[in-house]
């Protein structure tokens, strides 16, 4: 009968792997390290996803960055209910900030899913005139022929309309879309 202690154990591994053949406890931890990997890592994905909007849509754009982008005193936003663009979807949110002759509307909807929101945002830009593409705002987004902001992220749809419009010029555009990505951010 042979009896070995953990000296003897130790020196049979040593000179295994001296030798060059694999060792057993190594190739397992080795395999233990990969399977613990893939499994965080498997974990994590779906923490790596969108956060849900907020529950207050309002709040995505704060009066003061309202106020700093566009250059004057708004307001906090007077909220209201949204109508649904067409029956069996979502209502929305109203958001009209309100300074001294001008306003700005901030609408948005939350959408059942991603795709649900781009078939809507797709449809619904056929009812505003001709489009002008916008790139690197949100998933996808576009002026109007009034010259409103239409934006798309994930499964939310939000609009901007910043009156009184005789005075939009590219520079209100630019305001327009740096609102637009404040809100886009927080998505």
């Amino acid at each position: 009968m042979l009896i070995f202690n953990q000296t003897s154990f130790q020196s049979i591994e040593w000179r295994r792997l001296k030798s060059g053949k694999a060792c057993p406890m190594a190739h397992l931890s080795r395999l233990s390290l990969i399977a613990a990997t893939f499994l965080v890592t498997a974990c994590a994905v779906p923490l790596a996803r969108a956060a849900e909007p907020p529950a207050d849509l309002c709040s995505l754009l704060p009066a003061t960055e309202v106020s700093k982008i566009l250059g004057q005193a708004y307001d906090s936003p007077q909220k209201s209910v949204a109508p649904r663009p067409f029956a069996n979807t979502a209502t929305g949110t109203d958001c009209n900030y309100l300074a001294k002759g001008s306003k700005l509307w901030f609408r948005a909807y939350v959408d059942p899913s991603p795709s649900a929101a781009a078939d809507l945002f797709a449809k619904l830009s056929k009812f505003y005139g001709p489009p002008t593409p916008i790139t690197g705002l949100g998933d996808e987004a576009y002026f109007d022929a009034a010259h409103a902001l239409h934006v798309r992220k994930g499964k939310v749809r939000f609009y901007l309309n910043l009156s009184p419009m005789e005075t939009f010029t590219p520079a209100r555009e630019k305001q327009l879309k740096d609102l637009g990505n404040q809100v886009a951010g927080r998505l």
